[in-house]
């Protein structure tokens, strides 16, 4: 027999009744049933029960065994009463009766219970996340992630895709967020870079004549932490593709996403990737006040201006006399109360707004009445007027917003969110997809009229060099994402593979051709070489999973991740170098007052 096991602890059955076996795991509960011990023994398979009498051989030995002490027993495999039968286990219907036992680990006091489902502090949980991963929940959490990764990667596979791995020591980067630097032994005074994405180089495999590059692949991002996003570092299913436009991007990665999504969302439903919208960026800031909308809400944000202007209601009057001011309506069908109407005041006024205007629509007996502050301020004809617009009726109401769009596009879009949860408008049965394409390339500050990139600045400007010669803030870039319930799960784009339209391009934005040689230079220097049109995108493993998992925080799908400090606090990381360290690096830290 084997030295520790015969098999696992989800192995036996009915079909074993009689075996002699050999089963290790961990003690997952002890209980004492009037002198007979029984054991619920775990490993990462399931759960077996065993047991112990008086009457075997090492009870003494039985009985001083703890909860998550590792053990090996022997035994006799029995079947249970029929009235003992448990359903819920695979090993429901047999026990083992314990004829030896050797204790391989044993347990010192336990800072966190692994059976049952207690609630510990974040401080606990990833300072003993070795024990915090014995429980079932986060179990069955990286088992998913781990098959989640293994089909993405099938998926690839059957789309003529090959993996590549690309460096993760790298050169500096701005991508948008803050680099890992990493310093150089070799070259005092200099410095690494852990790569936020292989952006650069997956480009280049594209100049080097590989057609279909994907790769599971790490990417190292100094971020402030978000429940949706780890502070240190996270994994993409990263992919790129020669000679395509965007739509071939699409039809390419949305099989692979609804696959995976089908297969692992319990049931849920999945739109057919060819119904999935897109939906232009402007669009999505207007409607739903995010460009990555959770659509399983149906409320549809509508600009209502034209009601307000001239109006009584003197606030939103006067404020549409200024320059690229509007007003906007959230409705919100069936929550013409004034209660709930309040309560949304509430929330607006603790999102830092005034508050939210609001009209609410009510059965008088006689006919519908228009209610609230504003429907008095602005008369029945134009409260009418609303209310057709918006499509609603007897106990809806609507909120209302004004200003200029970025100023309250964010907190509109949450507010849109908090009433479809209270009105229980969304479908929690569902997986919702979205495109979101047309993203704007140029911003202008509002002090300064200074021309910026406003998105990804290495995108292929819609109309290419011909664009660049009109109005900056109305160039588009073939840039995407693909939104799903409120989170960003995709982000590609059509690269501007043409250095005179690249340099053309940042000098807009004020870059030189010089700086752009000199920040880019590895990769401009390709692109003289005879590059091929190219496109791709980049997908949230963790954020994937999480969905998929049902949680809420991604770091319930991440094996050993950072607190909101970005500590590890199992590993006690980052932690001080040593004297020898600094100096064979030729560094030197200078304390922070």
């Amino acid at each position: 027999m084997h030295a520790y096991r015969s098999h696992s602890c989800a192995a036996l059955t009915s079909a074993n009744v009689g075996d002699t076996v050999r089963l290790s795991g961990w003690v997952h509960r002890v209980r004492d049933h009037g002198g007979v011990l029984f054991i619920d023994l775990r490993d990462h398979y399931g759960v077996t029960q065993v047991l112990c009498d008086p009457d075997s051989p090492v009870f003494s030995d039985v009985e001083k065994v703890r909860s998550e002490w590792c053990i090996r027993i022997d035994g006799n495999v029995k079947a249970r009463d029929e009235s003992l039968i448990n359903p819920k286990l695979p090993t429901g219907e047999i026990e083992v009766y314990i004829r030896d036992l050797e204790v391989l680990g044993q347990s010192a006091e336990l800072p966190l219970m692994v059976f049952g489902d207690q609630e510990y502090p974040e401080e606990t949980r990833l300072t003993y996340r070795y024990l915090d991963l014995r429980r079932e929940k986060m179990q069955e959490n990286m088992k998913l992630r781990s098959d989640v990764v293994a089909s993405i990667r099938k998926r690839m596979w059957d789309q003529e895709f090959r993996e590549y791995q690309t460096p993760i020591i790298t050169a500096s980067s701005p991508e948008g967020a803050r680099d890992f630097l990493v310093p150089s032994r070799l070259h005092p005074g200099k410095f690494y870079a852990l790569p936020q994405a292989p952006q650069q180089f997956k480009q280049l495999l594209m100049v080097s004549g590989f057609d279909k590059y994907f790769q599971i692949a790490p990417c190292f991002r100094d971020e402030d932490p978000r429940a949706d996003r780890s502070p240190t570092d996270f994994y993409q299913l990263d992919m790129e593709m020669s000679f395509v436009e965007q739509q071939d991007v699409f039809d390419t990665i949305a099989p692979v996403l609804a696959g995976v999504f089908e297969e692992f969302g319990g049931g849920k439903k999945v739109d057919a990737p060819e119904t999935w919208e897109q939906i232009s960026y402007r669009d999505a800031a207007l409607w739903y006040g995010s460009d990555k909308p959770d659509l399983r809400n149906p409320i549809k944000m509508q600009v209502v201006s034209d009601h307000f202007r001239g109006s009584g209601f003197a606030i939103f009057a006067k404020l549409l006399e200024q320059d690229g001011t509007e007003i906007r309506a959230i409705p919100a069908p069936t929550g013409g109360s004034r209660k709930f109407c309040d309560r949304m005041n509430a929330y607006a006024q603790k999102e830092g707004l005034p508050g939210m205007g609001y009209i609410f629509w009510r059965d008088q007996g006689e006919g519908m009445e228009a209610a609230g502050p504003l429907a008095k301020n602005i008369g029945p004809e134009r409260t009418e007027a609303i209310r057709q617009q918006l499509g609603l009726g007897v106990g809806d109401a609507a909120f209302f917003l004004g200003g200029k769009p970025k100023a309250f596009e964010a907190i509109a879009g949450r507010a849109r969110n908090v009433i479809g949860e209270e009105l229980k408008l969304i479908d929690e049965d569902r997986f919702a997809f979205a495109w979101i394409v047309d993203f704007p390339i140029y911003e202008a500050d509002e002090e300064t009229g200074k021309i910026d990139f406003e998105h990804n600045p290495f995108s292929m400007p819609q109309g290419g060099m011909d664009a660049l010669d009109g109005d900056p803030l109305k160039v588009l870039g073939y840039q995407y994402d693909l939104a799903c319930n409120g989170y960003e799960l995709v982000s590609g784009a059509i690269r501007n593979h043409r250095p005179e339209i690249m340099f053309k391009a940042f000098e807009i934005a004020g870059y030189d051709e010089a700086e752009v040689r000199k920040r880019f230079g590895g990769m401009v220097n390709a692109f003289q070489y005879g590059a091929p049109p190219h496109g791709g995108c980049a997908a949230g493993i963790d954020r994937i999973v999480m969905l998929l998992a049902g949680e809420q925080n991604i770091r319930e799908v991440i094996l050993f991740p950072m607190n909101q400090r970005a500590e590890d606090l199992m590993m006690d990381a980052p932690n001080d170098p040593t004297s020898d360290q600094l100096m064979e690096l030729g560094l030197r830290v200078i304390p922070q007052d």
